[in-house]
């Protein structure tokens, strides 16, 4: 015997089956009826369960687009660095898995570095690091003002904000003029009468010469002719290969007879570390494939040190002085059986 369920519907208790010959009431089937209901229940549930995946954690200066708050299994995330920041290494694109984790990214976001700023003729500078979002302070020596930009801020493409700021000398204006009187002005030695009826010593004119010029250590000049030069003939310095001129480009014979100050060419620094990560204009380097293991006087460079108690990492940097590179205290060189995840440069930053 064959039969239909006619007038179902899944909220009411009452329904009717209707059979070729037979008119069945609910309480003789309602074993039947729970079997169909059971089959039917068992065609919507999932085989297995997947669990979902929260939203992933980010590290330091990483960033994706579109954050949502939940994300399925099989949905595929690409990280990218934030403004400021560039990639060093690593996968960018992360999944959920039917686990609910994410699978690992090796990818690691190093903040931009601004180019070492020169020197500032007759003034000061004041900066504790060049790179992104890193300050730097200019104020004059006494006599001199400052045009340009006071602050200049290394910005996000590794540009500084401004241009260095020039320090020029304090100029007066006309002074006031007497009444009945007049300003003469010039630098010529002058006489005078005494009140005794005498005149004030004269001038001595006398030729001024200064001795031939040296040479300056890692260096040269522009002339090679050794004699004695005049007042105000001047000669110019340049270092060699990997050393930076510290001082004046040009010097020139005083009134005195005496050259002004020379420059000097500073020494190259070697990186003195055997193993580890470091971070120079903006790229991170194996100390192994930093080669040559040198940077020039004046500039930055950063290695990376532990925060044990939060368990994360961060770049210190210092400055090599005149072929003198210290390295920071909170450094620690790995043994030579190092794992390359653990180290302070690849683990989340602080």
């Amino acid at each position: 015997m064959s039969f239909q369920v006619n007038g179902y519907n899944p909220t009411s208790k009452d329904f009717i089956v209707r059979g070729e010959d037979t008119l069945s009431t609910p309480q003789t089937m309602a074993p039947s009826l729970s079997l169909l209901l059971i089959c039917l229940l068992a065609l919507y549930t999932p085989v297995t369960s997947k669990k979902e995946c929260g939203r992933p954690s980010l590290g330091d200066g990483m960033d994706l687009e579109g954050l949502q708050r939940v994300y399925s299994p099989g949905d595929v995330v690409v990280l990218s660095c934030k403004q400021g920041y560039s990639p060093t290494s690593g996968s960018r694109t992360i999944i959920c898995t039917a686990s609910g984790q994410w699978t690992k990214s090796r990818l690691k976001c190093s903040t931009k570095s601004c180019s070492f700023p020169e020197a500032l003729d007759h003034g000061d500078m004041e900066f504790v690091d060049i790179v992104y979002q890193s300050t730097i302070n200019y104020t004059c020596h006494e006599g001199y003002t400052l045009q340009g930009a006071s602050t200049i801020e290394c910005l996000h493409d590794g540009q500084w904000s401004d241009p260095p700021p020039t320090c020029t000398p304090v100029t007066c204006g006309l002074p006031p003029i007497p009444k009945y009187g007049k300003i003469v002005y010039d630098s010529n030695e002058r006489g005078s009468c005494s009140t005794n009826g005498d005149w004030t010593e004269p001038p001595e004119c006398k030729l001024v010469t200064c001795s031939a010029p040296t040479d300056i250590n890692n260096g040269y000049m522009n002339i090679h002719d050794k004699r004695e030069y005049g007042f105000k003939e001047t000669v110019r310095y340049g270092c060699n290969i990997d050393y930076v001129l510290d001082g004046p480009v040009e010097i020139e014979c005083l009134q005195t007879g005496d050259w002004s100050i020379k420059p000097a060419c500073r020494v190259p620094c070697k990186v003195d570390i055997k193993r580890g990560r470091i971070l120079y204009n903006g790229r991170t380097f194996w100390i192994k494939d930093f080669e040559p293991n040198k940077i020039s006087h004046g500039e930055v460079l950063s290695v990376y040190c532990m925060n044990k108690e939060k368990k994360c990492g961060y770049a210190v940097s210092t400055q090599c002085i005149d072929g003198n590179l210290k390295i920071p205290e909170c450094f620690e060189e790995p043994s030579d059986k190092f794992n390359d995840d653990s180290l302070p440069s690849e683990i989340a930053q602080c």
